[in-house]
């Protein structure tokens, strides 16, 4: 594989995940490369556009071209064209911030938001990740996994609030009661005082290729609402699988047990 295209695209991953322009100095630390080599990477970057440079300071951003590229890509994804109307409803009917995911590796990748119309709401950026196993979105999708990825997982657990699942045993534990719900809850394990519902979207092989979910206040998530929103999160994300082709969902849907556990 040609390693100067690895770098190259491994500085405009760190590039757009920054939160401030970096020096030459500062790109070389953050990947382990010599200043000459980030150098030369950095003129044939800005040569293309994809990163312009701060000719008072010296450091480097990302350009708009990858925010075109990335956006050009986004408006072709069936997944979020299909699931436009039932996050919309889903917003509507429970009055929270609705979330539509991607597995990447061990993260969830936002690709398509609702925001919540309340003052205080959930804040997520479309593009941002998060742990999967502390997001409820990632966990109905990695329950899903393989044996070998759960157990991998398990060993990684790291707390990120006082109520993060990190004993490995208890992960795995929730896992299966996941599967066999078709539902994921967060209680607050990604940010304090943040909860959220999630279900899986099959594809039409009846393979997990995304979750929807709500995510709001603790506060709002009391249990006199919980039900209602958990079938509605749930028939959501159904109707999302339908759209794309997927009729297994129907089958996760009829083992849903929604009262009291």
């Amino acid at each position: 594989m040609n390693n100067t295209l690895l770098k190259g695209l491994s500085v405009l991953e760190l590039l757009s995940r920054s939160d401030r322009a970096l020096s030459l100095t500062q790109i070389g630390k953050e990947l382990g490369m010599v200043k000459s080599n980030v150098h030369r990477l950095m003129q044939a970057l800005v040569e293309t556009r994809f990163v312009l440079r701060d000719e008072e300071s010296g450091t480097y951003g990302p350009s708009i071209k990858l925010w075109e590229l990335g956006s050009a890509v986004l408006a072709k994804l069936d997944l979020r064209r299909h699931a436009e109307r039932q996050m919309e409803a889903l917003m509507t009917l429970t009055g929270e911030s609705v979330h539509l995911s991607v597995l990447d590796g061990t993260e969830v990748v936002y690709v398509h938001k609702v925001d919540s119309p309340n003052p205080v709401r959930a804040y997520t950026q479309i593009g941002g990740r998060a742990p999967a196993y502390c997001v409820a979105t990632g966990k109905a999708q990695l329950a899903y996994s393989g044996t070998t990825v759960l157990h991998a997982v398990a060993a990684t657990l790291r707390p990120h609030t006082e109520r993060t699942v990190t004993d490995p045993e208890s992960f795995l534990k929730e896992m299966r009661k996941v599967r066999e719900q078709a539902y994921a809850l967060n209680r607050g394990e990604w940010r304090d005082n943040v909860f959220g519902i999630a279900s899986p979207v099959m594809d039409t092989r009846g393979s997990v290729i995304a979750a929807v979910g709500i995510s709001g206040p603790a506060e709002r998530f009391r249990k006199t609402v919980m039900t209602d929103w958990t079938q509605a999160v749930v028939a959501a994300a159904t109707d999302i699988s339908h759209a794309l082709g997927g009729e297994q969902s129907m089958t996760a849907l009829s083992r849903i047990h929604f009262g009291p556990r």
